[in-house]
């Protein structure tokens, strides 16, 4: 079998493998993608484009189409026993994007899909599942099962952007640290009752936090925090539990999407390794509570694109590998952190503690400082 040979070969072809598939084949190289699943997923937690994300995006034309869809989060309202304890507006975030993008995933995925199929209608593969890689130092050679039958691909580079269980990274041996989380919930997507418009609301509430986020076409998600990981959660269980604690009523027949989820953080101990770079949730795992994975992986790419462009090109790249694994590493664990502090937040709190504590949380945003540090904490500025 004679293989395929490549510049780059990326494996998945999620919005993180696509985004940086578009920027290289803009820079002329040959890339391949492959993405096992041969459907994609409406199921996809991720909404969220951050400031820095949606400016990574033009670079590939792919923001305009988003912003024409998407919805404009611009503020943030937390509320508890039915009053506003604080507000938080996201003005001053950014001289151009001051607000955070609200897609779901299923079509921001079919705009870089869209955008890499206009520039290389044969670089995107589905169906094609990666078993195995081997890096000899010169070449990186990967075998891939494609309707039960092998295929052979040969690439000068390799990028690992197929996910929290990445067969690239577990093929090559990279460690990566693990930390199971107790918080579980519950996340469904449902018409929007409420006349909170392009608002994000966070319910404080003593069973446990209530998000409620916008979505285009009259849609808000809710996600709640649950006792326990549900087997056999329905969107009546949901809309019960949302009503319980918020007095919100949302329509279960309404229902769009409805996913029951627990959480871990995992970060690989380095993100190079020869001629293989991991990105995106292969790399670094975060909470979808708090919703920066996603964006953290198009800024993986971002910083990738033009070390991989060079090294095609025969410049040296050594230094800024290494560079590109030491701030990419920070930035997921400043992303963990913010994550754990959301989901510490969120837990269940007897009355009179989460009051004392929502007193404090309002007092303290009431300085427009602290209101600007946290935003900007939020929107990954």
């Amino acid at each position: 079998m004679v293989p395929d040979v490549h510049d780059v070969v990326i494996v998945g072809g999620g919005p993180v493998g696509l985004y940086l598939a578009a920027l290289l084949l803009q820079k002329g190289l040959d890339v391949r993608v492959l993405e096992q699943r041969t459907v994609r997923s409406g199921h996809s937690r991720a909404i969220g484009i951050h400031p820095p994300a949606l400016a990574a995006l033009e670079a590939v034309d792919a923001a305009e189409p988003l912003l024409r869809e998407g919805v404009r989060i611009c503020e943030g309202l937390a509320r508890s026993g039915g009053s506003t304890v604080a507000g938080l507006s996201f003005a001053r975030t950014s001289a151009t994007h001051p607000y955070v993008l609200s897609v779901p995933q299923l079509r921001t995925e079919s705009i870089l899909a869209r955008r890499v199929y206009e520039l290389d209608p044969s670089a995107l593969r589905y169906g094609e599942r990666v078993l195995d890689v081997h890096d000899d130092g010169d070449r990186v050679r990967l075998c891939a099962n494609v309707d039960g039958s092998r295929r052979e691909y040969t690439a000068r580079l390799v990028v690992a952007a197929d996910g929290a269980r990445s067969t690239v990274r577990d093929r090559l041996g990279i460690d990566a640290t693990l930390r199971n989380y107790p918080d579980t919930y519950l996340m469904g997507d449902f018409r929007d009752t409420t006349s909170d418009g392009p608002t994000a609301v966070l319910y404080l509430e003593p069973g446990g936090i209530v998000e409620s986020f916008p979505l285009p076409g009259g849609v808000r998600r809710w996600v709640v925090h649950t006792d326990a990981l549900l087997a056999d959660p329905s969107a009546e269980l949901l809309a019960a539990l949302i009503r319980r604690r918020t007095k919100v009523e949302v329509p279960p027949e309404s229902n769009t999407m409805l996913s029951a989820f627990s959480v871990r953080a995992r970060l690989a101990r380095r993100l190079v390794t020869g001629r293989v770079a991991l990105i995106g949730d292969a790399g670094h795992e975060i909470s979808p509570i708090g919703g920066q994975g996603m964006s953290l992986g198009w800024l993986d790419a971002a910083a990738l694109a033009p070390i991989l462009t060079a090294a095609v090109g025969g410049h040296p790249t050594a230094e800024a590998l290494r560079h590109f694994d030491l701030s990419r590493r920070r930035a997921a664990l400043i992303a963990v952190r913010q994550a754990h502090l959301n989901m510490v937040l969120g837990r269940p709190l007897a009355g009179p503690v989460l009051a004392a504590r929502n007193r404090m949380a309002g007092l303290a945003l009431g300085s427009a400082h602290l209101q600007d540090l946290v935003a900007r904490r939020f929107t990954m500025q």
